[in-house]
């Protein structure tokens, strides 16, 4: 305040009293000063609106007015070619009741002679109140987790079964999911800016398994009496072998190999068909199993060598699978404990 202006006030001062005694005094002063001093003193604005001059009632209807109606426009929401209303009502709380208090805060802090000389000079405070506008967070991040509800969904992995009696593979598909954090954030803008729309981001989920993630996996087909090595979605090789025989069907189903075997010793089952072999037979030439032999989880059903190898192509075992020799010791060393193994009929 420069010195000019702090003359004047002097002035203005000295005449305020002046003109109090010879209005009757403190008495006029104080009813004149009682009479306004509820009323918001010119020069407060709020959004650029003059509240001076209204009651405390008239100064929370203005300013719901100028800051909050304007807020309380519904936002539209985009995701994923869907649209929702979002009600700024259900989450933003204007404390208006503390912006008028703080209104008349030049009133109630200055002195009386303050006051007097404002009312008599007609001299505005010049100060703007700004309402602090607050947004529930928790409400709209329930908000939001309702609209992803609508959004997302989980991605498909690749598969393998059986299906009509055949190997089907399930394809993968990704899904997708709204970034809900993220779009809480640009609701909130929106909702403190007045925008009316918001786009909100959705992200890409992958699956976990797509078929270039398949792996190994074997087909043994009954009727051609054929093994199959199968990596994802590409056949790798092909096998003639050996099945059960009549009586002693290869089981059809989904399997895995749970062992591989190299050198195996055969154990004699104590089924009717092995009563008159040995306890045991050893790694050699008469081995049933031959050189490498694959456990697989359906019970007593081996993947196996044969030293009978002219019964490739038949239907000869008693429910094992037999390969030649150099055969069964290539896809053992190509496969994996784990892998599955599918038995079908064609």
């Amino acid at each position: 305040m420069n010195f000019k202006r702090i003359l004047i006030r002097a002035v203005g001062v000295i005449a305020a009293f002046a003109m109090l005694a010879l209005s009757g005094g403190l008495a006029w002063a104080a009813a004149g000063d009682y009479a306004t001093r509820d009323m918001v003193p010119l020069g407060v604005t709020v959004a650029g609106v003059e509240l001076g001059g209204l009651s405390p009632a008239e100064a929370h209807e203005a300013i719901e007015r100028a800051v909050v109606e304007p807020l309380l426009e519904p936002v539209t929401v985009r995701a994923a070619g869907m649209t929702f209303e979002v009600d700024p009502a259900d989450f933003l709380h204007a404390d208006v009741d503390t912006a008028v208090t703080n209104a008349f805060g030049p009133n109630r802090s200055a002195t009386l002679a303050d006051r007097i000389y404002r009312r008599l000079a007609e001299e505005p405070v010049r100060m703007t109140v700004e309402p602090q506008i607050l947004i529930d967070e928790d409400a709209l991040a329930s908000r939001v987790a309702g609209i992803a509800v609508a959004i997302d969904y989980a991605a498909v992995d690749a598969t393998l079964g059986i299906e009509d009696a055949a190997v089907k593979i399930g394809p993968s598909a990704p899904g997708r999911k709204l970034d809900q954090e993220a779009s809480a954030t640009l609701i909130a803008a929106a909702l403190l800016s007045e925008d009316t729309s918001v786009d909100l981001p959705v992200l890409p989920v992958l699956p976990e398994v797509a078929e270039e993630d398949l792996g190994k996996w074997l087909i043994i087909r009954r009727a051609s009496r054929t093994l199959e090595l199968w990596e994802d979605t590409q056949l790798d090789r092909r096998y003639p072998i050996a099945i059960g025989a009549e009586g002693y069907d290869t089981p059809r189903g989904e399997w895995e190999i749970t062992l591989k075997r190299y050198l195996p010793t055969w154990v004699n089952p104590g089924s009717e068909w092995a009563k008159t072999m040995p306890d045991k037979i050893g790694p050699g030439p008469g081995n049933p199993l031959g050189t490498r032999a694959l456990n697989l989880d359906a019970p007593g059903i081996r993947i196996h060598g044969t030293p009978n190898e002219a019964s490739i192509g038949t239907a000869a075992s008693h429910g094992c699978i037999r390969m030649k020799r150099v055969d069964i010791e290539q896809l053992y060393e190509l496969v994996d404990v784990g892998i599955p193994v599918f038995v079908v009929e064609r």
